[in-house]
């Protein structure tokens, strides 16, 4: 299956989980186009300033690959710098943040998985 980008779903959230300004999320797939247990697989972008705030996740793991520009990742209180080719996982019961404190556009690969 190829899916084009002008038929990906488009999101802006505000503040999203209590974070700073907009988060635009750009699905890749929904769930009803997946065959397995992931509940996103999304594209995030945050323009400088903008974060995801600090949440937990149950039942499910979290994760992220910079793109590009530079995240702060909030991993469980500790603070640290992502850049592009990082990669992050936040699992069940963990939590975590995302902020965008560069002078660039941060892109964000996040993949949310199911637990069974």
């Amino acid at each position: 299956m190829i899916k084009r980008a002008e038929t990906m779903i488009r999101e802006l959230k505000e503040q999203m989980r209590g974070g700073n300004g907009t988060v635009a999320i750009t699905h890749l797939f929904s769930q009803d186009e997946i065959g397995g247990k992931a509940r996103l697989i999304a594209k995030i972008e945050l323009e400088p300033g903008c974060s995801i705030g600090f949440h937990e996740h149950q039942n499910e793991e979290e994760i992220f690959y910079i793109i590009s520009g530079q995240a702060t990742l909030d991993d469980q209180g500790d603070m640290q710098i992502l850049n592009p080719g990082d990669a992050a996982i936040t699992k069940g019961g963990q939590s975590h943040s995302l902020s965008n404190n560069g002078d660039s556009l941060l892109t964000v690969m996040a993949v949310i998985l199911l637990y069974c």
